[in-house]
C-alpha cells in the first residue's frame, strides 16, 4: 500500500500568535495589522476583538465595543483548540475588559505576553479613562513580558513629560516600578534626525535602537505592528532582547518599503507583506 508523504514527516506545529485587541476598517493598525505581521514574519495568528472601530486614514469616526463576556469566549474558544506561543494585547477601553484579560492570562498561563498600553490617540486625545489605566498597571503589568508605551503613554503613566532622549533612562525605571518585568520606550515622537527606542529589563539590562528618521506619511499602525512582531519572534524562541532587535528591524523596514505609496487621504499603513517569511514558521 502506498504511503502519503504526510506519514513519512513529523507534524508541523507553526508558531501560534493571539492578539486581543481592537478592529481597525480601514485595515493600517489593530487587528488588522497584527494578522498581516504575524503572517509577514511566518506564524499563525488568532484574534479576540475587543471593540470595532468605524475609521480609515484619516481617523477614528465611531467605536463599538464587544461585551467582556463576549470577549472572555473568544480568548477561550482560541486557547482551548488552538493554543498560544505567545500574545500580543493592544487597546483595552473599560475596566472591564482589563479585568478579563488578566484573568485569561491567569487562567491559561498564558506565557510571552507583550501589552502595548494604547491610551492616547495620534492626535493627543485620551482614548480611555484613568481608572482603566490604573487597573492595566495594577492587574495586567506584572503579569505581561514586555510593555510597549509610546512617549505620550509613558508620560500619562509616570506622571511627568519625557523631554529628550536623555530622559528616557529615568522614564524607562519609573516605568519598571510601576511592575513591569521589560519596558521598550518608543522615542518616535522625540524631535530630531534619529529615532531611539530603549529597551529596560528589570535586571538592570538596557539596549538602545537608534537609526535615522524615515519621513513617511504612512506611519499608521506602527506602534501595532512593532508589538505585534516582537510577539511573533517570542513565539518563535528568540529570547526578548533578540525578539526586540528583529521587530524594529522589520518595522523599519515596512515603513521603508510603504514610503512612496498613497493610499487614502490621510496616514496611510505601513507595507508589512514588503517580504514576507514562509508561511507557519515552527515554534522553537
Amino acid at each position: 500500500m502506498a504511503t502519503s508523504d504526510s506519514s513519512l514527516h513529523a507534524p508541523v506545529r507553526p508558531a501560534r500568535v493571539l492578539s486581543i485587541a481592537g478592529s481597525d476598517s480601514g485595515g493600517g493598525a489593530g487587528i488588522q495589522a497584527d494578522l498581516k505581521t504575524f503572517s509577514a514574519l511566518g506564524c499563525f495568528g488568532m484574534t479576540a476583538i475587543t471593540a470595532l472601530t468605524a475609521q480609515n486614514t484619516l481617523g477614528v469616526s465611531g467605536i463599538h465595543a464587544v461585551p467582556a463576556a463576549f470577549l472572555r469566549a473568544q480568548i477561550d474558544a482560541v486557547v482551548q483548540d488552538l493554543g498560544v506561543d505567545a500574545v500580543k494585547i493592544g487597546m483595552l477601553h473599560t475596566p472591564e475588559v482589563v479585568g478579563v484579560v488578566a484573568d485569561a492570562i491567569e487562567r491559561h498561563a498564558l506565557q510571552r505576553v507583550v501589552l502595548d498600553p494604547v491610551m492616547v490617540a495620534t492626535s493627543g486625545d485620551r482614548l480611555v479613562l484613568q481608572e482603566t489605566v490604573a487597573l492595566m498597571v495594577r492587574n495586567l503589568f506584572p503579569r505581561v513580558a514586555l510593555v510597549t508605551p509610546n512617549l505620550d503613554e509613558a508620560a500619562w503613566l509616570i506622571g511627568r513629560p519625557i523631554k529628550g532622549a536623555s530622559a528616557l533612562d529615568a522614564a524607562a525605571d519609573a516605568l519598571l516600578a510601576l511592575g513591569a518585568p521589560a519596558v521598550l520606550l518608543k522615542g518616535g515622537h522625540l524631535p530630531g534626525d534619529d529615532v531611539v527606542d530603549l529597551l529596560a529589563l528589570a535586571d538592570g539590562t538596557r539596549q538602545r535602537f537608534s537609526a535615522p528618521r524615515i519621513h513617511s506619511r504612512n506611519l499608521h499602525g506602527t506602534g501595532c505592528t512593532l508589538s505585534s512582531a516582537i510577539a511573533a519572534g517570542l513565539a518563535r524562541g528568540f529570547a526578548l532582547p533578540q525578539a526586540v532587535a528583529h521587530a524594529v528591524d522589520y518595522v523599519r523596514q515596512a515603513i521603508q518599503a510603504s514610503a512612496d505609496v498613497r493610499l487614502g487621504q490621510g496616514h496611510g499603513p505601513l507595507n508589512h507583506g514588503f517580504a514576507p517569511l514562509p508561511a507557519y514558521q515552527q515554534a522553537v
